[in-house]
């Protein structure tokens, strides 16, 4: 046997008010979401505000190393200025040396006499028209671009600045031959197209 369940009695003289109910939670729901918006746009505020933080961090850590790679490339380029004028002096003091020696040379010889200053006219006059071969072309480069080391008498903070103005020259001449290297391929590249010929006898 199933009981008969029995509808809940009201209290006589006490209306229920749904309407009353369900605007009071209506106005709960609205004050919660309205609490959740709050947060919810607090906390985007403060994030919006880390975030401009962050980027502002960003632009003064970008800007503080551009100075220090400008102030770096200013000190590089002055001291290869100094190397370079430096390198300069010491050729001229050597040229100038060079020339003191061959003007004492040429007063001493000339002094000896008529006929052997006729002599050495006839043999300059030789050496001048004679052409130099490849192997002394190459020793000739070479002699006026290696550097002198000099390090004899150097201590130990020299030779280390000695040794990067080396390293400097070498990656100067590196990049010196990867340029000449890549023009020569581009100038291989221009005569061995199909249309070169005709574009230099129809320009």
């Amino acid at each position: 046997m199933v009981p008969q369940l029995a509808p809940p009695k009201i209290p006589e003289g006490d209306r229920v008010d749904f309407d009353d109910i369900h605007r009071k939670r209506m106005e709960k729901d609205l004050l919660e979401l309205q609490s959740l918006i709050d947060v919810h746009f607090d906390q985007r505020k403060k994030e919006e505000e880390e975030l401009i933080g962050l980027k502002d961090r960003i632009e003064k850590r970008r800007f503080e190393r551009a100075e220090v790679q400008r102030v770096r490339a200013e000190k590089e380029r002055d001291r290869q200025n100094r190397i370079a004028e430096e390198r300069q002096r010491k050729e001229d003091e050597e040229a100038k040396k060079k020339n003191d020696d061959e003007a004492k040379k040429k007063k001493v010889l000339s002094n000896m006499g008529a006929n052997f200053g006729g002599f050495l006219q006839k043999a300059e006059h030789r050496g001048r028209g004679k052409r130099l071969t490849g192997r002394e072309i190459k020793k000739k480069t070479l002699a006026e671009r290696r550097p002198t080391l000099e390090i004899g008498n150097l201590r130990e903070d020299a030779l280390k600045q000695r040794a990067q103005e080396m390293w400097n020259w070498i990656y100067t001449l590196e990049s010196d031959k990867f340029d000449f290297i890549d023009h020569m391929k581009k100038q291989k590249y221009q005569v061995g197209r199909p249309g070169h010929m005709y574009q230099r006898q129809n320009p």
